[in-house]
């Protein structure tokens, strides 16, 4: 039964600790949580169809307003009807508001109260980016669920520079949700505040006052060591409210995402399963491992044995590491398509192991890999 965009069901909770079993409702169908969201910068996830990704089980992809604005720009965009119709996939989409930018493009920008005044990375052209902008990008783009425009502060900043980042984050927040929305579009304030836990529980607290449909935790993987990390995930989610989905922005190491679940969070995106594919590396239920090393060339192995893909249902370890280093487009697609398919498999044993009470025993199990995807 379908249900109104915006409804989140809490379906099973873990008993000792705060992993829990949801789905979020969306305009173009439900999102069953935890869950992983390859990304699509530019109205692609590299290397894949869409045919491809909704056959490995992807249920949501990730875009960027900062990136599409640019290339190939909003005109084109709304003429092939919205971001789902320009890229084919009839599937949910998040957008970033272009808040990483932000921080990813530092000698191209200049931070003002009323928001970001960019040089395009492409030509230099003068770019201006605040909360209405943002929004207006994202409702053009018709995307499920649209972002809060913030400011994500680098690791480290000193508290001064975090307080101002914060401030700004909430201004451009409330800015935000003043804005008109495509038909069904959800929006997600984002949590900021660097490694200040009083930072970060202040911005969930007034976030969470405004009534986002749902809240991120931003400013994280942004160079700081993982206990930095997991403890800003920690200082975020206990200020969000139960009944919203909560998504940790960036994270896709999976012993990383698997400490995050157990603190309650429910949505992750990251570009390490296809960026790494692009470098040869292969994920597997026991670690990472150079694909195109030479102790593989002969290797009539699959990539990972027991893996169900397309890569590991008819190639060899030996045949896709000569496609790497001859540079065929093949190797690529095959790693990505492997990839994917291992981090799709991995949230379902998250899921199925909350369905079923055995979280805990998951968690332990991958945390005691050795060279767990490091």
């Amino acid at each position: 039964m379908t249900k109104k965009a915006g409804t989140y069901e809490i379906l099973k909770e873990d008993r000792g600790c705060g992993a829990r079993r949801g789905r979020l409702w969306t305009a173009h169908g439900a999102i069953d949580t935890p869950v992983f969201m390859p990304v699509g910068t530019k109205a692609a996830v590299k290397a894949m169809s869409p045919a491809e990704l909704s056959g490995l089980g992807v249920q949501v992809v990730l875009g960027n307003t900062y990136h599409l604005n640019i290339r190939p720009g909003l005109e084109i965009i709304e003429g092939c009807g919205g971001l789902h119709g320009f890229m084919g996939w009839n599937k949910p989409i998040l957008t970033d508001s272009g808040g990483y930018q932000v921080f990813s493009l530092p000698k191209l920008r200049k931070i003002r109260e009323e928001g970001v005044h960019f040089n395009s990375h492409i030509d230099g052209d003068k770019i201006f980016l605040g909360p209405a902008e943002a929004m207006g990008i994202q409702r053009v783009l018709g995307s499920d669920i649209a972002m809060a425009f913030d400011e994500c502060a680098p690791y480290p900043c000193d508290r001064l520079y975090a307080c101002k980042a914060v401030d700004r984050t909430l201004t451009w927040a409330a800015k935000c949700l003043e804005e008109p929305r495509a038909e069904g579009q959800l929006c997600f304030g984002i949590i900021q505040g660097g490694e200040y836990q009083d930072l970060r529980e202040k911005c969930a607290r007034e976030l969470v006052a405004m009534g986002f449909d749902g809240y991120a935790v931003g400013g994280v993987s942004v160079g700081e060591p993982e206990d930095v990390l997991i403890k800003g995930v920690e200082d975020s989610v206990v200020e969000m409210p139960d009944d919203r989905p909560r998504y940790l922005m960036g994270v896709g190491i999976m012993s990383q995402m698997l400490e995050a679940v157990a603190l309650g969070v429910d949505m992750f995106d990251c570009v390490i399963p296809t960026r790494f594919a692009r470098n040869g590396s292969a994920f597997t239920r026991s670690g990472r491992y150079p694909v195109k090393a030479g102790e593989y060339k002969l290797d009539t192995r699959p990539v990972e044995e027991g893996c169900e893909c397309y890569a590991c249902s008819n190639f060899s370890r030996a045949y896709v590491r000569h496609l790497l280093n001859v540079n065929e487009i093949l190797g690529v697609r095959l790693l990505t398509i492997h990839n994917l398919h291992r981090y799709m498999r991995f949230m379902q044993e998250i899921r199925d192991s909350l369905d079923n009470d055995c979280f805990e025993e998951l968690r332990k199990e991958y945390r005691g890999l050795e060279g767990d995807n490091e």
